[in-house]
């Protein structure tokens, strides 16, 4: 297949890509900045240089592609979620996704396949609830944020194609998302929940999502909203516990919820609120989850080495 990919230079978009070329595909990856490219280098990816804001030759890689893989997005966590920032978050999604349906929709040899990131934010902060892809949409900038962004993918299914929106959790890594930024307090014998403990962490090992999107690429009968989360969800106590266990370290010294309000603002609810997100058309479709429990995911990432990736 040929497969276009936009974000292929993130967390997830390196390791995807190297997947697929892996397995046989030929793929494309739009880059913003051409020497931001860190593939593996005996692996054969074609790169082409776009702004994600204005058409141009880039658009031309997109006639006859089989399918196209959208990543593209700025960091969520990585700054206080001032009004520009917030802004800066919502534009590099809602209008790239628009950018790129745009672009698809001018080809006659269109995609058959469109797949885009959005978040489990869908959903807002939940209780016990157990949330499937047919669940409600909930409140507050995150839901807001991914309903405006799955509603631009779907625009793809205008013309045809078969859209997938990948709900996703935590991702579990060592080279990315927000794990690296948990193990540092735990290495110096600090770590501990962030308060109240009890919120629900929705949690996916990098493999298992990458093997969530190959999956949605091969099954046509996947469309819509698709949970990329494990079968197991825990609170932030029972995932903070794990990793102690797995590190040999205490979890003995709680972050408190006021002073992550203080430190980050809004953004704190990230951290102190969460969703009990189950991947019901994954388990109901038949994908068979690599990394199904939190320890065994922890100790894949924590322990061993990653070959593959």
């Amino acid at each position: 297949m040929k497969i276009v990919i936009s974000g292929g230079t993130g967390f997830i978009g390196r390791a995807l890509c190297n997947t697929l070329i892996q397995e046989g595909h030929r793929v494309v990856v739009l880059a913003r900045q051409m020497g931001q490219v860190h593939h593996r280098p005996e692996l054969p990816v074609q790169t082409v240089e776009w702004n994600a804001r204005d058409s141009g030759p880039w658009e031309q890689v997109l006639d006859g592609a089989d399918a196209v893989i959208n990543l593209a997005g700025a960091p969520i966590a990585d700054a206080r979620w001032t009004n520009a920032r917030k802004q800066l978050i919502t534009d590099s999604r809602v209008l790239t996704t628009r950018l790129l349906v745009r672009a698809l929709s001018r080809w006659s040899s269109k995609p058959a396949t469109f797949i885009s990131a959005s978040g489990i934010g869908y959903y807002g902060a939940t209780d016990d609830h157990r949330l499937d892809e047919g669940a409600a949409r909930g409140e507050g900038f995150l839901a807001d944020l991914c309903l405006a962004w799955e509603s631009e993918a779907l625009r793809a299914a205008e013309f045809g194609a078969r859209v997938v929106t990948l709900r996703t959790g935590m991702v579990l890594e060592q080279d990315g998302g927000a794990l690296p930024k948990m193990l540092l307090p735990f290495r110096f014998f600090a770590g501990g929940p962030i308060m109240p403990g009890s919120q629900w962490v929705s949690w996916i090992h990098r493999r298992d999502h990458i093997g969530l999107i190959e999956w949605a690429l091969a099954n046509n009968r996947i469309s819509g909203p698709l949970n990329a989360v494990a079968p197991e969800q825990v609170t932030m106590r029972t995932f903070c516990e794990a990793l102690g266990r797995v590190l040999h370290r205490p979890s003995w010294l709680p972050v408190p919820r006021f002073a992550l309000n203080v430190l980050l603002g809004e953004l704190g609810t990230l951290m102190t609120t969460g969703q009990r997100v189950i991947p019901a058309k994954a388990m109901a479709g038949g994908y068979c989850f690599q990394y199904p429990t939190l320890e065994q995911a922890l100790r894949d990432v924590l322990l061993k080495r990653s070959t593959a990736e």
